[in-house]
């Protein structure tokens, strides 16, 4: 980091300056005579950033605040906050909602998980229960940024606490996990930046939450609030692109619909993840110097840092950690300078001779995308749940467990019918289906999760939404028989209309990929009208599922092409950098991102590399379901790594403190009695990240990796 004086950086400047950055926008620098004569640079709006789409709040941190909106630590943990009036709420009132919802979301919020203890507003960097309530006061800035044509509107928002130290700056990104909106982050890296005293940039990265009921044509606003989608205009998160006379069609046959940004948009926004968070670190940049630099004139502040004077780590999990990898590949200049990612979904370009082994054994799968993993999980999941190495897995499922076994069953059936997996019954059928899945690079240390990943939907919603945004399929296309709408609570069945409509809410709320906020998976072919994918057929859908996977295995040139859009080729210019990741991540398996990632990155930057993975045993990608009984005694929380890795990374900026080479950080999940709860979690459960790993140590050389078992 560097704090040169102003006047003398000034002296550097040239008449006219623009910085280029990645993805072709600029960041214009203009230049008028002060009252002694000289020159200085004005700090000029970037230009991605939509006129008049700039909100400004500041927050006392008493009754609101920036990191638990006036909530505190006890709120946070509490029921939803409440809405005064549930059919209108307030902007103020969505807010509260979406980071109630958005931090719960991303870690674990018991008490014996941690919370409140290990992590949460009170608990200060050096894990201390110091803060509180943890409330920080500070401004908020909220805009677009779009390209000029008014349909990409990416939320971008910057929180300045108070303890902000000018002298010594210092930036935090927040890309949203998974397709959540502008807060989808907060627990997971906004949070510690916050508490740095750091600035933090958040995106919602093209994806977060914008609905659109179709029926009512009703569209959500930059702040959650509702509005018409013709009086909207440019100015919703996301209207789905659909004539009025097919939009009438459409909705005549198949009422109580829905449209999302992520699935709808039919602009692939994963390719533009990089682009936005650096962007995000742009704004940041502008608001940084428009609250810290001097006036240059009466209105007009000036530049007071320059690309590379703030220390700025990209950090996220998910989507996220997969957008700040991506960014800091395309950042060519000075924006970023660290990165640090949990769990990141990112879809990589392997090299030739990169290599992922485990215990000496190659894994030849490694590095797939997730455009043919996710659609082979949700065609194989429901059977594989019933293998014999599943046995007494926890899972998430509001189903009687009748249901959910005869489903399971029926998609056994359905696969063996299809030659997808084989066997004379259906337990043969069902450790085939799993057997199928460690052979495309799932660990078996995920056994036990291929039962909660379906159930929960995360995997139906997730192949389906991607495989929407792959295509660039309009909503009224209905991919492989797929839609999002309400439906019957006892019957499942679509078209119906429920007595509160989730549209008030889905900016609190939602999570971008229906199931969700009363939204569901919507099957349409059968039976007349549709119903929930996974009653539509005895089989839940298989048709449907099996389509989906077709687009990727008969090569579908839209998807194809789009896929070939996003991935990346693991340089980072020598940034230094940390991965965290758990081994028993279901979702996005590490041998297609971690793991994969860091092969590439060893081949393509060789000795020049400073990426460190470390890798969770008995880590998964969800710490919100540690709260579940079954995954409170089989799991640990990957979160408590991240923070880590965070403090690791700092003392490396700050100190020069080396970081700990790639390990394998073998953890110890908590015990119950028979009928108790899991016992509390502590330091004995989570081992630290250690400077000498030893025989735990992942050995990387020449774009081979070797992560011992």
């Amino acid at each position: 980091m560097r704090d040169i004086p102003f006047a003398v950086r000034r002296k550097k400047a040239l008449l006219s300056t623009a910085i280029a950055i990645a993805g072709g926008a600029l960041v214009a620098g203009a230049h008028a005579g002060d009252h002694n004569g000289s020159s200085a640079e004005l700090n000029r709006m970037p230009s991605f950033v939509v006129a008049g789409s700039l909100n400004t709040t500041s927050y006392d941190g008493v009754s609101d605040d920036l990191l638990t909106a006036g909530l505190g630590k006890t709120g946070l943990a509490g029921a939803a906050p409440a809405i005064a009036n549930p059919a209108e709420p307030t902007a103020s009132e969505l807010r509260r909602l979406a980071i109630w919802s958005n931090y719960r979301a991303l870690v674990d919020m018991t008490a014996n998980g941690g919370y409140g203890r290990f992590w949460g507003p009170n608990v200060d960097l050096y894990g201390n229960d110091t803060l509180g309530e943890g409330k920080i006061a500070g401004t908020e800035y909220l805009a677009y940024a779009d390209d000029g044509s008014g349909r990409k509107n990416v939320s971008l928002l910057v929180q300045v606490p108070t303890s902000f130290d000018p002298a010594s700056p210092c930036i935090v990104t927040a890309t949203s996990s998974g397709s959540r909106g502008v807060y989808g982050a907060i627990s997971a890296a906004g949070e510690w930046g916050l508490k740095r005293g750091c600035a933090v940039a958040y995106t919602d990265k093209g994806t977060g939450n914008g609905a659109h009921e179709l029926m009512s044509d009703l569209v959500t606003l930059i702040d959650g609030r509702l509005a018409d989608a013709v009086a909207a205009g440019h100015t919703s998160i996301f209207t789905a692109n659909v004539p009025a006379g097919a939009l009438a069609t459409y909705n005549q046959k198949f009422p109580n619909r829905y449209a999302f940004k992520h699935a709808h948009s039919q602009q692939n926004p994963e390719a533009d993840w990089g682009k936005d968070t650096l962007e995000a670190v742009q704004f940041a940049y502008w608001v940084l110097n428009q609250q810290f630099a001097p006036l240059v004139d009466a209105s007009n502040h000036g530049v007071r840092y320059e690309p590379g004077d703030i220390t700025t780590i990209a950090a996220s999990v998910s989507n996220g950690g997969g957008a700040s990898l991506a960014a800091a590949e395309q950042d060519t200049g000075k924006w970023i300078t660290a990165v640090v990612v949990g769990e990141p979904q990112i879809n990589v370009r392997m090299p030739g001779g990169a290599q992922v082994k485990e215990g000496g054994q190659r894994i030849a799968a490694a590095g797939k995308p997730l455009a043919d993993y996710m659609t082979l999980a949700n065609l194989l999941e429901p059977c594989a749940a019933l293998a014999d190495a599943a046995a007494g897995a926890p899972y998430l499922s509001a189903l009687p467990v009748a249901t959910t076994t005869a489903i399971r069953r029926a998609r056994c059936g359905s696969l063996a019918a299809a030659g997808y997996v084989h066997g004379s019954d259906t337990q043969a059928q069902a450790n085939d289906a799993l057997a199928r899945l460690h052979e495309a690079g799932y660990e078996a240390d995920s056994d036990l999760l291929h039962a909660s990943m379906w159930d929960s939907q995360a995997v139906p919603a997730v192949a389906v939404t991607y495989a929407d945004a792959y295509t660039k399929s309009s909503v009224v296309d209905k991919l492989c028989g797929f839609s999002f709408g309400t439906t019957n609570p006892s019957t499942g069945a679509a078209g119906f209309a429920p007595a509160v409509s989730p549209m008030p809410t889905v900016f609190g709320l939602g999570n971008g990929v229906p199931p969700t906020n009363g939204i569901n998976l919507v099957y349409n072919v059968t039976p007349q009208g549709g119903a929930d994918h996974r009653f539509a057929t005895p089989d839940a859908s298989f048709a449907g599922a099996a389509c989906v996977r077709a687009l990727w295995t008969d090569r579908d040139p839209r998807m194809r092409k789009s896929v070939d859009a996003i991935r990346v080729n693991a340089i980072l210019h020598g940034k230094p950098a940390i991965i965290v990741q758990g081994r028993s991540d279901a979702l996005v398996p590490i041998n297609h991102a971690s793991r994969a990632y860091l092969a590439a990155n060893s081949e393509r930057e060789g000795s020049r590399s400073q990426l460190s993975l470390y890798e969770v045993t008995n880590g998964q990608h969800f710490d919100a379901f540690l709260g579940v009984p079954g995954f409170d005694t089989r799991f640990v929380p990957v979160h408590y790594y991240n923070l880590q890795a965070l403090n690791l990374m700092w003392s490396h900026l700050k100190n020069g403190t080396p970081l700990p080479p790639s390990q394998v950080i073998r953890t110890m999940p908590r015990t119950a009695n028979p009928g108790a709860a899991a016992l509390p979690l502590g330091l004995a459960n989570l081992p630290a990240i250690v400077a000498t790993p030893g025989s735990n140590a992942i050995s990387v050389r020449d774009g081979v990796v070797n992560v011992p078992r």
